[in-house]
């Protein structure tokens, strides 16, 4: 049985645990002199969760596991000249064998001692399906006999099931910390391998951007440049262009759906607004490329200007296209939950409908504006495929939106495209580009919340 069946039957198997703890439990209320601590359902819950949280837990542990145990059993029964071999040429090979014991099944062959590598595999994979499924089935069982017979007024299912949940809040909380903790340290220590190769200040201070090394000695030309400042006067560049497009649009919007336009016309004009959150990026990329910025180029020659064929400006308004959603939802959501009772306070003192908008309610939802702001930036910093389509790869340090600029995430991509050896400078780059821009992002969060935290003791 494959992993989807088996745990679509243990989840199968959890919701007839539901029904019977629930059951079982109605019938000794009607039958016990006292009543039950807890209302039925949760013996029902008691019932599954006893089901499910062992049967699952051990098939996450299996499948974490397996593949190195698999593997570990694999390298061992090969040949003792092969086992002697280097760490990559042994990993090569298994990885030979995978693809063969893969392979095998459509009819592929290959080297006798090779093939009987892939049909080690494949028992082995066979029999550790085979006892994934007769224990995660047994425990599920054991766990519904277990928990059905607890069922009874002496069970306080309600606090056993509310401590379960909490513990998985607790796990789900402390899974979210550790791997916030983890990339924060992934891009930390690969970040100092590259400051080992390249001084620190050449990299937040150097003007030219040039990442291809040499890769010989006799190479020239190649020598690798870091200089990382036109790559963040690019992103900064654009994403300037598109909250300069996406701000104003997207909060004047929200300010006409909640204060001004009838239930129908809101009812028709938000989810098209939203619409625009649901189109892939690389649709507003093609957008750009073909409709968006050829409009810019004939503009900007009409008025005797150089455009470049990928410019700044063209991803930047597209940019801002797509993240008006993210300002004017939020902030249509923010404006709406204002009390009633500041407008009639205004409308009671003789402001009219603008003025109660400016000098009230404006103010009264602006930290929620600005986190609906603060969302759309990091929309648009964290966008790649507009910029790759509409505005290129050249790292230039120019202000002129005519001209064709690159972002951080763009360069990572690129210097993360194929198979790449993380030991040198070109490769270790982008940890640094990652570090750097998490930096700047966390400062922004910072200033906007102590901005927020000000204005909300005003108007608190």
């Amino acid at each position: 049985m494959n992993t989807s069946a088996l745990l679509t039957l243990i989840v199968l198997i959890a919701m007839g645990g539901f029904y019977v703890g629930r059951g079982r439990a109605l019938r000794r209320a009607k039958n016990a002199a006292t009543t039950l601590h807890s209302l039925p359902g949760y013996y029902g819950y008691y019932v599954a969760l006893s089901v499910a949280l062992p049967a699952l837990g051990l098939m996450a542990l299996w499948l974490a596991l397996e593949p190195t145990i698999i593997r570990n059993l694999v390298i061992a029964d090969l040949p003792a000249a092969t086992r002697s071999l280097a760490p990559e040429r042994i990993e090569l090979l298994y990885n030979t064998i995978v693809n063969t014991a893969r392979a095998r099944a459509i009819g592929a062959s290959g080297d006798p001692a090779t093939l009987a590598a892939a049909a080690h595999y494949t028992q082995l994979r066979t029999t550790a399906q085979m006892a994934l499924t007769a224990l995660a089935l047994t425990l599920a069982v054991a766990g519904l006999l277990f928990a059905r017979g607890r069922v009874g007024p002496s069970l306080r299912a309600r606090c056993a099931v509310e401590k379960i949940v909490m513990a998985l809040l607790m796990t789900a909380s402390l899974v979210a910390v550790l791997a916030t903790i983890g990339i924060v340290l992934s891009l930390l220590f690969e970040s100092v391998r590259f400051f080992d190769k390249v001084p620190v200040t050449d990299f937040l201070f150097g003007l030219h951007w040039s990442p291809q090394t040499a890769l010989r000695a006799d190479q020239v030309g190649s020598s690798g440049s870091f200089g990382a400042v036109p790559v963040f006067a690019g992103t900064l560049l654009i994403t300037a262009i598109a909250m300069l497009v996406a701000g104003p649009v997207g909060l004047m919007s929200a300010i006409f759906m909640s204060e001004y336009a009838s239930p129908r016309t809101r009812a028709i004009v938000k989810p098209v607004l939203e619409v625009l959150a649901g189109i892939p990026t690389v649709v507003f990329g093609f957008f750009a490329a073909l409709t968006v910025a050829p409009f810019v180029r004939k503009m900007g020659e009409a008025a005797g200007l150089s455009v470049a064929s990928e410019s700044a400006l063209a991803a930047g308004l597209v940019m801002g296209i797509m993240v008006i959603p993210f300002v004017s939802s939020l902030s249509d959501d923010v404006i709406n939950a204002v009390p009633q009772s500041l407008r009639d306070g205004a409308y009671a003192l003789g402001a009219t409908k603008s003025e109660t908008v400016r000098q009230v309610i404006l103010p009264a939802a602006l930290p929620g504006i600005v986190g609906s702001f603060l969302l759309a930036i990091s929309r648009a910093i964290g966008e790649t495929m507009i910029v790759v389509m509409a505005a290129g790869l050249a790292a230039k340090l120019t202000a002129n939106p005519l001209e064709a600029v690159t972002t951080v995430t763009v360069q990572i991509v690129t210097l993360l495209v194929g198979d790449q050896e993380f030991d040198s400078p070109k490769t270790l780059a982008a940890f640094a580009l990652g570090l750097v821009l998490f930096c700047v992002t966390l400062a922004l969060n910072i200033i906007a919340l102590r901005i927020v935290r000000a204005f909300r003791e005003e108007y608190e």
